[in-house]
């Protein structure tokens, strides 16, 4: 079973890809990581479900109200 908060990590990244088609999933989870702790090349591989979830929100978040804008 996979862990709550990875599924929905796994959630917020498909809309963060359907919102941004552009950007690899490489370069959204690198730029996640930086968000979540700070310009490092460790920062990827230090990132918790939690603090990735976090900032996956939160970048979301101005992508969602656009959408809801232009409804």
């Amino acid at each position: 079973m996979i862990d709550p908060v990875r599924s929905e990590i796994l959630q917020v990244l498909a809309e963060l890809s359907e919102a941004a088609p552009e950007v690899r999933l490489g370069q959204l989870m690198a730029n996640l990581s930086y968000l979540a702790r700070g310009l490092s090349s460790e920062a990827i591989w230090n990132m918790e479900d939690e603090e990735l979830l976090a900032v996956a929100r939160e970048h979301l978040e101005p992508w969602r109200s656009h959408r809801g804008a232009t409804a």
